[in-house]
Order: C-alpha cells, then sequence, then structure tokens
C-alpha cells in the first residue's frame, strides 16, 4: 500500500485500520471536506497501519491477535449507563446505532444486519432490572424492548429481555469501511510504527496525529483483554443471543450474516496474554451455545450438526478507566507537534465506534480551526 509522495500536502496521519481507526478516519474526510481550507490547500487523510482488512476466519490469514477487529462477534449489546464511563459510552452507542441504521438503508452489502437479540441474566444488577422499553430506547435508540414473561425464562435466569439490535461481520464490514475510505480520497501507508510519535517522521507536513492504534504504544494503563471463541456453521441462528452466568461468566451466540457463519463464545480473560485456543474451553463454549441455540433460531428443530470452522483468539484493547480521548503535544525534532488519543475500547469497539469517531472529528476540527489550518464553516 502506497501513499502520495507529495510532502507539501497538509495530512491528518490516523495509526490503525481497526473499526475505530477506519470509522476516525472517514469522519475526519467528512469533516475536513465541509470545511474552507486556508492557502496551504486541501488536507489528506493518511491511514497507516501494519495489518488491514483483509480475511476472513478460515482462510489463510495473516492476522494477529492483536488486530481484534477482525476477530469480533460483533454485536450491539447496550449496557445499562450505571456509571461515568458507561454513561460516556452510551451516548457514543446510541450515535452508532443510528449511524448503522443509515448505513443499511445507504449500503445494505456493508456487512451490517438488523435482528433481534436476547439477554438472559442469572444475577442481574439493578440497571438491568430498572430498564424498560421506554428508558432502553431513550438510552439506546434501539426499539422493540420486551421483557420475558417468567414462564419463558430458562432455568436459574432471573431476568429476560429482548430487543431490536445489529449484527456486524466483522471482516466484511472493515474491507467496506476501507473502500468507502479510499473512494473518498483516503491514502495508505503499511508501515509498523513503534510510536504515535514516529509518524510525524512519515513526511514534512504532517500536522496531526490520530492514535486508534489499539495498544496505546505503552501506556500503563493498557490491558489485554483475550477473548476466545469459536466459528461454526450454526446455519439456523438468526438472533444473537447473551447469557450472564451467575459466577460471572458469559456465552452468547452472534449470528454473522452474509455468510459469515456464527460465533459462540465466549471468554473475557482480562491481562491473558496467551494466543492458543484452549481445546477445554472450545467444547464448554459450544454445550453453551448448544443450549443458547433454541432461543436464536426462529426453528425449533436444530438437527443439523454442528461444525467448527476455526478457534478464534484475539486481545480486546481494553484501558483503565475506559477510552482514552484527548490531545497530547510533544516536541519532536524541535518542533512541538499533536497527537489525539483514541485507544482503548476494549470489547465495545463496533457498538461506540461512530460515537467515538464524531468525538476524534469535532476535536480534530477544534485543533485545526485554532491552528489556522481550516477555517470556519460558512
Amino acid at each position: 500500500m502506497t501513499h502520495s509522495n507529495t510532502n507539501s500536502v497538509p495530512t491528518v496521519v490516523v495509526i490503525g485500520a481497526g473499526v475505530l481507526g477506519l470509522s476516525s478516519a472517514i469522519k475526519l474526510q467528512e469533516s475536513i471536506a465541509s470545511r474552507k481550507t486556508n492557502s496551504t490547500g486541501d488536507i489528506q487523510v493518511l491511514l497507516v497501519a501494519r495489518e488491514w482488512p483483509s480475511s476472513i476466519p478460515g482462510s489463510p490469514s495473516k492476522h494477529s491477535a492483536n488486530y481484534a477487529s477482525m476477530w469480533a462477534g460483533a454485536h450491539v449489546r447496550p449496557i445499562p449507563a450505571a456509571t461515568p464511563q458507561l454513561q460516556r459510552e452510551a451516548k457514543w452507542l446510541k450515535q452508532t446505532v443510528a449511524e448503522f441504521g443509515d448505513q443499511i438503508k445507504r449500503e445494505p452489502w456493508s456487512g451490517i444486519t438488523r435482528t433481534i437479540g436476547i439477554e438472559l441474566l442469572e444475577a442481574p444488577d439493578q440497571g438491568y432490572q430498572r430498564q424498560d422499553a421506554k428508558s432502553f430506547f431513550e438510552e439506546t435508540g434501539l426499539p422493540l424492548y420486551r421483557r420475558w414473561s417468567d414462564s419463558e425464562l430458562p432455568k436459574d435466569v432471573v431476568l429476560g429481555f429482548e430487543y431490536q439490535t445489529y449484527c456486524v461481520n466483522s471482516p466484511v464490514y472493515c474491507q467496506s469501511l476501507l473502500r468507502r475510505f479510499i473512494l473518498q480520497g483516503g491514502k495508505t501507508l503499511d508501515r509498523d510504527l513503534k510510536s504515535e510519535w514516529e509518524a510525524f517522521g512519515i513526511h514534512k507536513n504532517v500536522i496531526l496525529v490520530v492514535n486508534a492504534s489499539g495498544t496505546g504504544f505503552g501506556d500503563a494503563e493498557y490491558f489485554p483483554t483475550r477473548g476466545q471463541t469459536v466459528v461454526t456453521n450454526m446455519e439456523d441462528a438468526t438472533k444473537t443471543v447473551t447469557r450472564q452466568n451467575k459466577d460471572g461468566t458469559w456465552n452468547f451466540i452472534i449470528p454473522r450474516f452474509f455468510a459469515g457463519g456464527t460465533i459462540v463464545g465466549g471468554t473475557k480473560q482480562p491481562g491473558d496474554w496467551s494466543v492458543e485456543p484452549d481445546m477445554e474451553t472450545r467444547n464448554t463454549l459450544l454445550a453453551a451455545g448448544q443450549e443458547l441455540r433454541q432461543y436464536a433460531s426462529l426453528s425449533a428443530a436444530n438437527s443439523k450438526k454442528v461444525s467448527v470452522i476455526t478457534d478464534v483468539v484475539g486481545r480486546r484493547p481494553t484501558r483503565e478507566g475506559g477510552m482514552r480521548i484527548d490531545l497530547e503535544k510533544q516536541l519532536v525534532a524541535g518542533r512541538q507537534v499533536t497527537v489525539l488519543h483514541a485507544y482503548g475500547a476494549g470489547g465495545r469497539g463496533y457498538e461506540i465506534s461512530w460515537g467515538v469517531a464524531n468525538e476524534v472529528a469535532l476535536l480534530a476540527e477544534d485543533f485545526l480551526r485554532d491552528n489556522g489550518v481550516v477555517l470556519s464553516k460558512l
């Protein structure tokens, strides 16, 4: 992958081609295009990454466990906004829900599917217990919330409910975002940066760097959350189902429409750096998935045997205290430069992606305007 050889073009560099990097790069393009530039001319957005959306589970793949966006389920699964961090994420989720709805209309091939989500909770906290259709819709923008009656609940489940949500075929979706970025004039560069500040050396006119790298380049607050899932051929799953167990573990089924199989999961193991799939874990996940299958399917006859396409291990890039979105200045090669950090979403990257991208674009817009690079809207 190459980028323009012209060092004179003012450039915003976005590091990372995961879902947050891709979404942020697109929003930056749109924000810049809607502003008049000054005499320095047009501003280009350059996406720099070491891994790119290019393969699907089960095919020969070069993706590492660190490229979590390729391994994600992924679905929109709201969490009650019971803390300041969750309130911040809920705002981003609601914006993402609106964007997904628009994307389905505009680009029905992009990898997003509207479907029903089901939650089965053995130990729901007060946030879940207090929810009703009105509060759920106001907080998430997702319709059709319905609490299950006691007679519908499986054994040991205290609270069950369903709602309309979105499932994402992550490899298809990220490829779609990359195509959109390039079509809108975005440039790409295949490079393994060792620091966010290194991006200012790509050429002489880098005016801002957005660090959507995921790993945070040595941030002490960063840690990986290991996730293991199984990609299966469970063709009858048409709904996404999540079960919270009393012991704190979770099981879920996420259909990947667009012929992507069905994800059966999953683990959340903070600080675990292991990348090898554990076969005992696989068997536990598949057994729990088989129990959930009856709720994920429109058909009561789940007779077809489920086979494994591949085991998946990904490292969700997590940060103590949640996402980091802020500006940091530093002297590099004798000049003061600025990085806009945007990383640390953990397992919520897809469902908060467009809300994060909107915030990144607003911060970047303020920075560029304050530094005389772009003018205010007419």
